[in-house]
């Protein structure tokens, strides 16, 4: 039996050997491989044994410098969160040898649900009381990350965890003035930027909790079950690290739409009838959580400024060439409606 290896992503010689020495679901060799959507860098697919599958996920065809490393998070991290109440794709194996097929790679239980994108389907789309859960769902679901002991499942190192909250502006800061060293960029053209970099450094919280955080919190990395309104795993784990989880409620309620938000925003998801408010949301966090939020605006305003910098740059890209002008654009537009809506918010 032939497999395809979509253009020498995966190796089967090396691959098949790989998986007979590994304890992974069902027996025997791969018997069909299917590639699957929804990751916009790596590459994922689904292989079935018998009749058992699983997933594989490696890095995108032409390798960024850190991409092993990377993936070597990834699985460290969803294998430190095995047994816990976290919805996450369970972990199966890791192989850090390039031998195999090139480059690092993990495997992981196939998650039965879908990415919200566009207009909800099924119940979802017509049935309020889903709608509503939806969106407590999703803050549970950091809620429950939030809860983790992350020095009690050997993730101690896994951030820089001192001095977090006193690091973000000036990070965050130096990441866009690094951009102006792309040519046919020049300083960024982004309005209030420097006043929301400048509340957040004056308005940092007295203290800061530090845990497990996703880090990139949002409706195209987490899959929702078809059959219930239940979150059904949290993915594309590839930017946690160590933080105060307070940043992922708020990455996720910038994504969040609602009536006096300011126009042009890229809508992922149209408004729907049962849908909560952020601030019901940001409250049943506090709820499921225990946890105080009265800082929770300067994380809003953090997730705001964080994301336009990091959206700004593939503008930044855009302009030297480096990426596709539409999508730079695109991104630009997003960037100029996050800064807008964080200087709305820091009034």
């Amino acid at each position: 039996m032939t497999l395809d290896s979509f253009d020498n992503l995966l190796n089967w010689d090396n691959l098949q050997d790989w998986v007979a020495m590994s304890d992974l679901p069902g027996r025997g060799p791969i018997t069909s491989v299917e590639q699957l959507t929804g990751g916009s860098q790596n590459n994922i697919f689904k292989l079935t044994r018998g009749e058992e599958a699983m997933v594989l996920r490696r890095p995108p065809r032409h390798v960024r410098a850190n991409s092993n490393d990377t993936m070597l998070r990834e699985a460290r991290v969803l294998a430190a969160l095995s047994g816990s109440e976290v919805p996450h794709p369970e972990f199966y194996a890791v192989c850090a040898d390039l031998e195999v097929i090139g480059t690092t790679f993990y495997v992981m239980a196939v998650i039965d649900g879908f990415t919200p994108s566009g207009p909800l389907p099924g119940r979802y789309g017509t049935d309020a009381s889903w709608q509503h859960r939806f969106g407590e769902e999703l803050v549970e679901g950091a809620a429950k990350l939030a809860g983790v002991d992350h020095a009690a499942v050997g993730l101690s190192d896994f951030g820089k965890a001192d001095n977090w909250i006193g690091r973000q502006a000036s990070r965050w800061r130096a990441h866009l003035e690094g951009y102006s060293q792309l040519e046919g960029y020049g300083a960024p053209e982004i309005p209030g930027v420097q006043r929301v970099g400048d509340w957040i450094e004056a308005n940092q919280p007295a203290t800061c909790e530090i845990g497990v955080i996703h880090g990139d919190f949002q409706f195209a990395n987490v899959m929702f079950a078809h059959n219930e309104p239940k979150l059904a795993a949290m993915v594309d784990w590839e930017l946690s690290t160590l933080g105060d989880p307070l940043l992922d409620l708020a990455w996720m309620m910038q994504a969040w739409s609602e009536p006096g938000d300011p126009p042009g925003k890229p809508m992922q998801l149209p408004p729907f009838a049962g849908q909560a408010s952020r601030a019901q949301l940001v409250q049943h966090y506090a709820d499921v959580s225990g946890r105080d939020i009265g800082d929770y605006p300067w994380f809003f305003a953090l997730a705001c400024y964080k994301l336009g910098i990091i959206l700004e740059g593939t503008h930044a890209r855009a302009k030297a060439g480096l990426a596709p002008k539409e999508i730079g654009d695109l991104l630009h537009a997003y960037t100029l409606w996050l800064f807008e809506m964080a200087n709305q918010w820091i009034e």
